[in-house]
C-alpha cells in the first residue's frame, strides 16, 4: 500500500459565471458534492464558496488524477443538479478550474481563507479572484479564454 496525503485547493466556476447557486441552491450543492466524494473515496474538508462559484479543500485520491477527481466532482455534481431540477435552466459548471497543492502546514489557512468567501466576496468579485489565483501560480490571467 502506498501512503499519499495531497491537499487540494480547488476553486471552479458555475457555467458563464451564472449566480445559480445562490439563496438554498448553494447549501443543497454543497451537501451533494461532499456526500458524492465520499461515496467516490474523496474527502473533501471544506467547501464554500459563492453564488456562482466554490471552493474546496480535499485530498486527492491517490488512484486519480486532478483531472479525473476534478470530473468526478463536477461532472457528477451537474447531472444530479439537472435531474432533480436545481434550477429553472439547464445547470452547468465552466470547463476550466483552479487547483493547487497544498502544504499541510497551510492547510488551516486556506481552510480560514475557503470559510471567508461570503465576507470576501462582498469586495472582491470572483473574476479578481480567479485572476490574482492564476497570477499566484505563475500564469497570465489576460492569455486564457474564458470558460
Amino acid at each position: 500500500m502506498s501512503y499519499v496525503k495531497i491537499w487540494v485547493h480547488a476553486v471552479w466556476s458555475t457555467k458563464n459565471r451564472e449566480p445559480w447557486l445562490a439563496g438554498p441552491n448553494f447549501q443543497e450543492m454543497c451537501e451533494h458534492i461532499v456526500v458524492n466524494a465520499a461515496d467516490k473515496s474523496i474527502f473533501i474538508d471544506t467547501i464554500i464558496g459563492y453564488d456562482e462559484h466554490i471552493h474546496t479543500l480535499m485530498l486527492l485520491n491517490q488512484e486519480y488524477s486532478i483531472a479525473r477527481q476534478m470530473q468526478l466532482i463536477k461532472g457528477e455534481s451537474s447531472k444530479w443538479a439537472n435531474k432533480v431540477g436545481l434550477i429553472d435552466a439547464h445547470f452547468g459548471w465552466a470547463v476550466k478550474y483552479f487547483a493547487a497543492s497544498v502544504s499541510g502546514r497551510k492547510v488551516p489557512t486556506v481552510r480560514a481563507y475557503i470559510k471567508k468567501q461570503q465576507a470576501h466576496h462582498a469586495n472582491v468579485t470572483f473574476a479578481e479572484e480567479f485572476d490574482h489565483f492564476l497570477k499566484s501560480a505563475g500564469y497570465n490571467p489576460d492569455s486564457r479564454s474564458q470558460g
